[in-house]
């Protein structure tokens, strides 16, 4: 083991993986609606990951900010538990291909060392693809499927994402310096963002997680078994249809965004003559095979 290795803390132990990918989550800025981790977390139940690993979050955290957890019985002190990022691994369903998921937590401090530590075990476990989830807030009626926009490694794998691609530019978080940092060590590494209303954000929303679900599917043409996510999804979705019927002005801002919307789409048509037939039927077939003969799950 390297120098730097044994400073990042990262195990001796780590098992041969065959052909990983890695998939990461940070709670925080880049997480609204908790939509990243919710999807993050039901990958890690699904897939039966097991502890990997974890970053030492001394360096990383502020502790005012990211405070640990203190476990009691019966009055007594059982544990103090550190908030931090933690690594698992898990075999893709039908394959013997592994998963690497990192359920993290945006750093407070040192953000390129952070991700340093993780490309070690980039490094070490012979990752070969990584894939970023992520949620914003934008001008979105919760009335519409969840949009997800993507970010690749170059313009083959952006167009390769089948999502619209990220235009935006500005402020980023741990999700755009991480992806920066692998691509920067030639590891391919892309991103997807779910689009989440702000004006309903301050709770999970089930319905991005979703959706993020969806798109790690088609990057890894496996099933991911959605569990009671759709119903979690559709149950939001009435609480809040409830909230904004309830209120005159945010009714009324509702219908804007859905006009807005739909004068988008207007603007924009999209192109069926650029889609070929048997690309179609392909992406069909592709979710098919995923699904099974049992259909949906």
């Amino acid at each position: 083991m390297t120098e730097r290795e044994q400073r990042a803390g990262v195990p001796s132990d780590l098992p041969d993986l065959v052909d990983p990918v890695m998939i990461t989550a940070f709670e925080g800025w880049n997480d609204a609606g908790e939509a990243a981790s919710t999807a993050l977390e039901h990958l890690e139940l699904s897939w039966d990951a097991e502890p990997l690993g974890s970053i030492d979050p001394e360096e990383y955290y502020d502790f005012q900010v990211t405070r640990p957890l203190v476990r009691m019985a019966q009055g007594v002190t059982r544990r103090i538990e550190w908030q931090t990022t933690r690594l698992s691994v898990a075999k893709l369903p039908g394959s013997e291909r592994h998963v690497v998921l990192v359920n993290g937590i945006e750093p407070n401090l040192r953000w390129r060392t952070f991700c340093g530590e993780i490309l070690e075990y980039v490094e070490r476990l012979g990752v070969t693809k990584v894939i970023n989830l992520g949620a914003m807030l934008t001008d979105i009626p919760h009335t519409r499927p969840t949009p997800v926009r993507g970010s690749g490694y170059d313009s083959d794998s952006t167009e390769k994402l089948g999502v619209e691609p990220s235009t935006y530019q500005g402020p980023t978080g741990i999700v755009g310096v991480f992806q920066h940092l692998c691509i920067e060590a030639g590891v391919p590494a892309l991103s997807y963002w779910a689009e989440v209303p702000h004006y309903v954000s301050q709770a999970r929303v089930p319905k991005a997680a979703v959706a993020l679900l969806l798109r790690v599917e088609d990057a890894l043409d496996v099933e991911v078994p959605l569990g009671g996510l759709p119903e979690q999804a559709e149950e939001w979705e009435r609480t809040v249809n409830e909230m904004a019927e309830a209120d005159d002005e945010v009714r009324e801002y509702v219908r804007q965004l859905e006009q807005q919307a739909q004068d988008d789409e207007e603007e924009q048509p999209v192109d069926l003559t650029e889609t070929s037939g048997d690309e179609i039927a392909k992406d069909f077939e592709r979710y098919l095979r995923r699904r099974g003969p049992g259909g949906a799950s």
